[in-house]
């Protein structure tokens, strides 16, 4: 389908802000799938969730490079995560075209409350590295916890990023800038997964997703040098706004 150049341009504005929201601490689908859906509402949904993703998974790949070069990852730890968290995705999407994504939206609610209330209540939380676990426990809590998340990224996704960032934080002590560093690699395979099967679907617009993909990249590298620069105290505030965020989009969508 064509696309007028005004709304191609506001859609990159808006998939530039969202890669930069993401590459902190995730939440860039708060940004980019909405704008989609208000700027093209003629457009299959489908095919809307298929170009999001497309531009969404090169921002977040361009965020985890950004992130490996500049601060010290546990790759192994992060890649068994990303593996449990693939296959959570898969038995969450197909859970959830049997029962509905909607039935998982108060109990997503719920958690998200009580993510913020934890957050606040305690401020030096993720302000430095504090490994609460050994090595083994370590990756066997990121491991559980990814197959988990994953499996609400593919039952519903929104803040997807922001719960492993979290998991990273409060269960392992991980900084929260060593966290959103991780979470970026582990979001950018789910991100991958479901891109692929929308693409073998014929569910994506691949000029609009290139274009804005071109700008969601550009967003996620100031977004992660930003991060980088600023520090874990920096990105503790950008992670309690988006959380916050994301508590009033679910209690909207509930109460409508």
């Amino acid at each position: 389908m064509e696309v007028e150049l005004a709304d191609l341009l506001v859609l990159c504005a808006f998939a530039f802000l969202a890669g930069a929201l993401d590459a902190v601490v995730g939440g860039g689908g708060l940004v980019q799938l909405p704008a989609l859906l208000v700027v093209l509402p003629q457009a299959p949904v489908v095919a809307l969730l298929g170009t999001n993703k497309l531009a969404s998974v090169v921002g977040t790949a361009s965020a985890a490079v950004t992130y490996s070069r500049r601060v010290a990852i546990d790759r192994r730890t992060a890649a068994w995560m990303t593996g449990s968290a693939l296959l959570g995705s898969g038995v969450g999407a197909f859970v959830a075209t049997r029962v509905g994504s909607e039935v998982l939206k108060p109990v997503v609610l719920a958690a998200l409350v009580a993510v913020l209330l934890y957050t606040i209540r305690r401020p030096s939380l993720g302000e430095v590295e504090l490994l609460r676990l050994r090595a083994g426990a370590q990756r066997s809590v990121a491991v559980a916890g990814g197959a988990l998340i994953g499996f609400y990224d593919g039952f519903l996704g929104p803040g997807t990023g922001s719960f492993l960032v979290f998991l990273l934080v409060g269960a392992v002590g991980l900084s929260f800038l060593h966290a959103s560093a991780t979470a970026k690699m582990v979001n950018t395979a789910t991100n991958l997964a479901a891109l692929a099967l929308f693409a073998w679907g014929g569910h994506v617009l691949w000029v609009l997703g290139a274009a804005m993909a071109a700008a969601n990249l550009a967003g996620s590298q100031v977004g992660a040098r930003l991060a980088v620069r600023r520090g874990s105290g920096w990105v503790r505030q950008v992670f309690l706004v988006v959380v916050s965020a994301l508590v009033l989009r679910l209690a909207y969508d509930l109460v409508r």
